[in-house]
């Protein structure tokens, strides 16, 4: 069974940086689009950014030019710098990958289980 494990939440001053990673663990044929999502209190999930298998970035309109995505194939992670944070970018923050188990299998979404991001002004 496939799992999503993030790393690298935290609390920080406006201004400050973050890094967050996520890592795949279990079977995994092949690996399509990952990315992170966040969801604040009381508001929707939102993309933040994605990167597809083959390395093309795609950003929220509120964090292009702040934050960065990237990923290894090899390892199966991705991983997300946040500079210049916000108090408007606190949230929960979660891993999403889209994965196929098996040769025969269907590619899946699968999700992490979150990660806390709290930028204080």
């Amino acid at each position: 069974q496939v799992q999503l494990v993030e790393s690298g939440g935290g609390s920080v001053q406006a201004g400050g940086s973050l890094r967050l990673s996520c890592g795949a663990s279990g079977s995994i044929f092949r690996v399509g689009t990952m990315g992170w999502y966040r969801q604040a209190p009381g508001k929707r999930r939102e993309l933040v950014a994605s990167i597809s298998s083959g390395g093309v970035a795609n950003y929220g309109d509120s964090v292009k030019g702040r934050f960065t995505i990237d990923r290894d194939n090899a390892k199966n992670t991705v991983s997300m710098q946040m500079d210049n944070l916000k108090p408007e970018d606190t949230a929960v923050y979660y891993c999403n990958a889209y994965f196929a188990v098996s040769i025969l299998s269907s590619v899946n979404s699968y999700w992490g289980q979150g990660t806390q991001v709290t930028v204080s002004s």
